[in-house]
């Protein structure tokens, strides 16, 4: 599914905490959040996409998470937090090349030949992954693993990146072909930005084969690599100082994963690509030039860092914005009133069909009840705003989880895609509505969390987790509720059917 990614180290983070977020982007995808509880989760699971069944473990944990709500496709669980705390989100479809995928082809799903025949399942993907994962994990390490296993026995029909966190870490695993994979721990100190491309431009294969501490892969990568001629470096990427090469020479023979596993395509320069330049400018706006004839990056660059140390701390209100980004401030912006003749020419990170966008986030230095925040909208992120949302409770309120496959101004999910659809065909007259409303819903959602947070810390009663959620969707539904009013006489009033007797 197409869709950005970013994730926050614990040290790169205003507070401490770790984030993991990620706009779901399907096609106008009707989404909810709910919490499963364990006795909910089933035994055997079932894909409705590639028909493979997988009997589960008996202990699955509690957790939260935003499925489809017409589930003819299947569940599409996306994101969610468990008990435990820890966080995952699935997937980043990410790209990939014909080399790798020769080598180890894609398990896809094929309906039998005749009636004698039985068909033959295909593998898991993003319709499964949450659900086959998040419930058996205590730690952001044991989804990869947990993860990894189910890889290499049913293999994916798709090429995905998958993010997890805990309190202390947050790992990013990336799928290679069929069966193969390769996961990193990412450093406490910088962010990653992945915009459906293979990401990682940098990976230590003898950790991974050796003391495994932040590096994890498939136990026969190295072979997977040499016997299928798949590194591109000018030198080989095995060498070593008792091959005669000296330090120069080694160094320009390091292992670039995105180079061996991922692809460098005209399409990627138009859909991919830029998304990764406004992010980094943005967060490291001083590490690099950006802009101008001598950049060191521009829109179409192949080489855009995977991860970066942002120039300052970074705070969900930075992951925000730039998901929800269009360009602004560049001639690409299709919403500016110049005509720079470049408008639109980018595939925008806040588009149209984002189904639900989360931020986990694990916070430091507060109790385990309470560590767990799920930041939640829905629609087009241009034009909503992130709801904060605790995750130890036993039910969300019905503003988020009560949604139907009608539209209605009764729930969060159409409310917020009504004001995207009418805002955007009047943005500058809409816009400054939409701003005050983000600012309003960011600003109460976090007094809330405040108020709460000292109430259960100070009373021990962390059962209050559930009446915040409660006041949380309270407030979202007024101000969203205002905002749509606003927003729709604004709307009206460019009407092309508009007509007044002083026209005449």
């Amino acid at each position: 599914m197409p869709c950005t990614t970013i994730l926050v180290g614990r040290q790169a983070s205003n507070d401490g905490s770790t984030m993991i977020a990620r706009t779901d982007d399907g096609h106008f995808d009707v989404k909810k959040m709910i919490v499963v509880e364990p006795k909910d989760q089933p035994k055997k699971y079932k894909s409705v996409i590639s028909h493979l069944e997988i009997e589960l473990p008996d202990n699955p944990l509690r957790y939260t998470a935003c499925p489809s709500v017409d589930r003819k496709e299947g569940i599409w669980a996306a994101t969610g937090i468990n008990a435990a705390n820890v966080g995952m989100t699935a997937t980043e479809t990410i790209t990939s090349n014909p080399r790798v995928l020769s080598a180890d082809p894609l398990v896809e799903y094929k309906k039998a030949a005749t009636r004698r025949e039985k068909d033959t399942p295909g593998g898991i993907g993003e319709e499964d992954i949450v659900v086959l994962v998040l419930p058996y994990i205590r730690s952001a390490r044991e989804g990869v693993l947990r993860l990894a296993s189910l890889l290499e026995q049913y293999g994916t029909y798709e090429s995905n990146g998958i993010a997890f966190n805990d309190e202390n870490e947050v790992w990013w695993l990336e799928t290679i072909g069929g069966h193969h994979w390769m996961a990193k721990r990412v450093p406490d100190e910088v962010c990653v930005i992945a915009p459906n491309q293979f990401g990682m431009d940098s990976f230590d294969l003898d950790d991974a084969f050796g003391e495994q501490k932040d590096h994890l892969c498939s136990a026969d990568l190295r072979e997977f690599i040499a016997e299928n001629d798949l590194d591109l470096n000018q030198y080989d990427l095995f060498a070593s100082a008792a091959d005669g090469l000296d330090e120069d020479v080694l160094k320009s023979a390091a292992f670039n994963p995105r180079d061996v596993f991922g692809s460098r395509t005209d399409m990627d320069h138009i859909y991919n690509t830029p998304r990764a330049w406004f992010m980094g400018r943005y967060l490291a706006p001083y590490t690099y030039k950006w802009d101008g004839a001598d950049a060191d990056f521009t829109p179409e660059s192949d080489d855009i860092p995977w991860c970066l140390i942002p120039g300052r701390k970074v705070t969900v209100e930075d992951v925000k914005y730039l998901l929800s980004s269009h360009y602004q401030g560049t001639a690409f912006n299709p919403y500016t009133s110049q005509d720079t003749g470049k408008r639109g020419m980018y595939r925008s990170i806040g588009i149209n069909r984002t189904g639900v966008t989360a931020l986990c986030q694990i916070r430091p230095d507060v109790p385990d009840e309470i560590k767990g925040l799920e930041w939640i909208c829905f629609g087009s992120t241009t034009f909503t705003q992130f709801l904060p949302l605790y995750t130890n409770v036993s039910r969300m309120p019905k503003y988020v989880s009560n949604v139907t496959l009608d539209t209605s101004t009764e729930n969060f999910y159409w409310s917020s895609r009504l004001i995207g659809a009418l805002a955007d065909s009047a943005y500058s007259g809409c816009i400054q509505n939409i701003e005050r409303y983000q600012n309003a819903v960011m600003s109460r959602g976090r007094r809330i969390v405040l108020e709460y947070d000292r109430k259960m810390i100070e009373s021990g009663d962390f059962s209050l987790t559930e009446k915040a959620n409660e006041e949380l969707c309270a407030m979202a539904r007024e101000q969203t509720t205002s905002t749509l009013n606003k927003v729709l006489a604004e709307v009206s009033t460019h009407m092309k059917n508009g007509y007044n007797r002083a026209d005449n």
